[in-house]
């Protein structure tokens, strides 16, 4: 890899200024409680002048970010946005009642934030939720999970957003702040990153890690920004070639208001390239697999949660309604493609395209992935993660008429990705098929009452089913409703570290072993006692 001059000369100090951080899992970065837990006043000043340590660094290599690195605007402006938005859940008990919820969100426009075989969440005017009633049996009874949206959407943004005054006060306290830098953790992971530092954070990490890391991008959004992935992978030292290169695909952001699964990805990306030659199992995963890292497969969708809408789902692509833009990346790909169940409204959350691959991006992903195939890639797994609900979804989502062929290896490994980020933070995740509805049933294409969310589209299922990606996840990220798609800050950590208990445990899996219990079994009473704390 050829490097710049200007590069070259100030490489030294920014990678000077990049170790100094803590590393994450084991060497820095201790997750924090999971409800919200405050910092302490020993870190929190400090936080602001790392992250403006952090940008210089990657301004003197790669220059400044051409877009704003946010803000979100005001306070104000957030509040006017959402000020009467409520987060309501409605417990689904049957098949009828499922079906007169999906008509009435198709015939209202509301926003379904998460359906599950215990529950469905939906957002909307608390003046509409009357409304909404009406549509609805007697029996479905909504309780409110989230009654203030606009302070939690002002929650997520980094705090250096709300003003200067921490980082000023910081810069005149150096003493006291260079005796704080010892166990504050890598201050990537402390907020949700734009999309201009996650693309440089990218950048960096190549030239930090050449040897075992490759930034390419695997196409351009609909808006002309690149999709950007980093693929790792340690080559045995001997050179020889010996079959398909195998690889696993780890891709966030699909949604773009959901930044904890872009977080995550990055969080697995920074963790595997720190783990290497240091963790055992990481090491020898490199040296039989790549792993392609996409932390933002939606680009445009996430940039405009940053600049606009902060609940965003879609990308940005213009439909054949003007005032309706934006396409379901999820409900885009071509396999199980139904035009007669696909919502067809472009209004809607969850529209797809009127055709298979129509988003740019899908399309873009899919022929990147069959270039790979055919470039001597052998996709094994694809890991999709997504917010919110702990889930753990396997194939098919289209339908559960149709078993996938080897379903009980399928579901097996579920399961033990489960138990592992159990295991690791003591939090529940369920597994089941992403074809299940609100109420878990049989749905098929003879069903004549509509589901919350169609299925059909799915990544998960095109990949396993047309690239022959045998074990194909998605994986439904913190929480259960408490914040929803507003998960604090203070969750990135823990949450990268249920998903790093996960990926050792499919790297496990996948070399021929039994997943990490072996190794857990054989670990020290310390780090068992420390094990135990953390799931309290």
């Amino acid at each position: 890899m050829r490097l710049p001059v200007r590069t070259l000369a100030t490489l030294p100090v920014a990678l000077a200024l990049a170790l100094s951080f803590p590393t994450v899992s084991g060497a820095g970065i201790q997750p924090s409680r999971y409800e919200g837990e405050a910092r302490s006043d020993s870190t929190s000043h400090v936080f602001p002048f790392l992250k403006w340590l952090r940008d210089s660094a990657v301004e003197v290599v790669f220059g400044k970010p051409s877009t704003k690195t946010k803000g979100s605007g005001s306070g104000a402006q957030l509040q006017f946005r959402y000020r009467n938005d409520v987060v309501v859940r409605f417990n689904v008990t049957n098949s009828e009642e499922e079906g007169a919820l999906a008509q009435a969100v198709q015939q209202m426009f509301l926003d379904v934030w998460a359906f599950t075989p215990d529950y469905v969440d939906v957002r909307l005017d608390k003046d509409d939720v009357s409304a909404l009633l009406t549509l609805l049996p007697n029996s479905l009874q909504p309780s409110v999970l989230m009654s203030d949206v606009a302070a939690a959407v002002w929650a997520t943004y980094p705090s250096t957003a709300v003003g200067k005054s921490r980082f000023e006060s910081s810069m005149t306290d150096a003493a006291k702040m260079r005796t704080s830098l010892d166990g504050v953790g890598n201050i990537f992971f402390q907020d949700y990153q734009t999309l201009a530092v996650i693309t440089s954070w990218m950048r960096l990490l190549e030239a930090m890690f050449p040897s075992i890391a490759s930034m390419t991008s695997i196409g351009k959004s609909y808006e002309g920004r690149d999709v950007y992935a980093l693929r790792v992978g340690a080559h045995h030292n001997d050179g020889e070639v010996k079959g398909p290169r195998r690889t696993i695909l780890i891709t966030g952001g699909l949604h773009g208001r959901e930044w904890i699964s872009t977080s995550s990805v990055n969080y697995l990306l920074w963790s595997v390239l720190t783990s290497y030659d240091k963790d055992s199992m990481i090491t020898k995963l490199l040296e039989h697999f790549d792993i392609v890292f996409i932390p933002v497969l939606n680009p445009d969708g996430y940039e405009y949660t940053w600049q606009t809408d902060r609940l965003w789902r879609k990308s940005r692509q213009q439909t054949k309604m003007r005032f309706c833009r934006g396409l379901d990346l999820d409900h885009a790909f071509g396999y199980g493609w139904d035009a007669t169940k696909h919502q067809a409204d472009p209004c809607s959350e969850s529209y797809g395209g009127d055709q298979p691959f129509q988003a740019v991006e899908a399309s873009e992903l899919a022929k990147w992935a069959k270039n790979e195939t055919q470039n001597g890639v052998k996709f094994e797994a694809f890991l999709d993660l997504h917010s919110y609900s702990q889930q753990v979804l396997f194939p098919y989502a289209h339908t559960c008429s149709i078993d996938p062929p080897n379903r009980e290896n399928l579901e097996e490994l579920a399961v033990g990705l489960a138990k592992a980020i159990r295991l690791s933070s003591g939090e529940p995740y369920t597994v089941t098929s992403a074809c299940e509805g609100a109420v878990a049933q049989t749905y098929s294409a003879s069903d004549s009452l509509p589901r919350v969310e169609t299925g059909g589209g799915a990544a998960i299922d095109w990949f396993y089913h047309e690239l022959q990606a045998r074990y194909s996840y998605q994986i439904k990220l913190r929480d259960t409703g408490s914040y929803g798609f507003l998960v604090p800050s203070d969750n990135i950590v823990p949450t990268g570290e249920e998903m790093l208990s996960a990926l050792k445990y499919l790297g496990d899996y996948l070399l021929g072993n039994n997943g990490i219990e072996k190794s857990l079994l054989q670990q020290s009473s310390e780090q068992w006692r420390d094990l135990k704390r953390r799931r309290r």
